[in-house]
């Protein structure tokens, strides 16, 4: 019989391995759960940070961080997998009423269903895909910010030699973006655009990193750190031109090592279309990943 041959490099991660969540400050939660849970079908953590300053929300193994505050808008878009599109429009279009003095919306397109958040967050909303998002059913398989034009090469550049993530520029209908992969089928995007810059507030996203002393050093030495969390955890804002320094964009980075106590943790996901009058016993929960 023939010796089968693999790629192994397709199997690669690079240095980030997963990203954790991502965070924006809101202003009610009684409007984020008729978005993040009711209309989106996500599930609210039950058992961390399960009171009036600060919910969390499970995305198979994401999550969205949502603390009281000043609200945050990601300059981007933030994509999901759900594994119903029928059942999301139905809750979508449920909470047109319940969210009508908000900045609430949708639409269908033919890759995906586009969401704004009661806020303004632009969160698409994507059926599974076994070649685009590998077993994902559930779950945050990207990010996609907006950039200023010729900076996706410097930006890929800065995530290959600080970061030690793997990182390149691809085509974007006819512009350029770089992609920085945070995961398994998890990617960030850094997407070129010749939109006006909008201010940065004070959103962040969360990574796993395996190498953590290694970016920490190189990013103390360009003055890039922001924030000494603990001895798990550190934080960075800018992404810069490495010969310049120019400031290419800003996100804070909130940087968790493996040895992290929250690494790994397994999150409970709800099935969005068990009910009280249609219930099925064993069908609480769903898995976020194909069998």
């Amino acid at each position: 019989m023939a010796e089968k041959h693999y790629d192994r490099a397709a199997q690669d991660l690079g240095n980030i391995v997963n990203l954790g969540h991502v965070n924006v400050c809101i202003t009610d939660q009684h409007l984020a759960t008729h978005y993040y849970v009711t209309a989106l079908g996500l599930t609210r953590d039950p058992f961390l940070n399960t009171g009036a300053r600060l919910m969390w929300i499970n995305v198979g193994t994401a999550q969205f961080h949502l603390p009281m505050g000043e609200p945050d808008v990601l300059r981007g878009v933030t994509g999901l997998v759900v594994p119903d599109r029928g059942a999301l429009l139905d809750r979508l279009t449920q909470m047109r009423k319940p969210l009508a003095d908000t900045r609430f919306d949708f639409r269908e397109s033919n890759d995906c269903v586009e969401t704004v958040c009661p806020w303004g967050n632009r969160i698409n909303v994507h059926a599974p895909d076994e070649a685009r998002f590998g077993r994902i059913v559930l779950g945050m398989p990207y990010i996609e910010f907006d950039v200023r034009p010729d900076t996706a090469e410097r930006i890929a550049r800065f995530y290959r030699e600080i970061v030690g993530a793997l990182a390149s520029v691809v085509e974007n209908g006819g512009g350029r973006k770089a992609r920085v992969q945070v995961g398994e089928k998890q990617y960030w995007y850094f997407r070129e655009t010749d939109a006006p810059e909008k201010p940065y507030d004070k959103h962040h996203a969360q990574i796993y990193i395996t190498d953590f002393s290694g970016p920490y050093r190189r990013l103390n030495g360009l003055g890039l750190i922001t924030t000494e969390v603990n001895e798990h955890e550190y934080r960075f804002k800018d992404i810069i031109d490495l010969d310049t320094r120019e400031v290419l964009f800003t996100v804070e980075h909130e940087v968790r090592s493996q040895t992290h106590p929250l690494y790994g943790r397994p999150l409970v996901n709800r099935n969005p279309a068990q009910s009280n009058r249609g219930y099925k016993p064993g069908h609480d929960t769903m898995s976020w990943a194909m069998a």
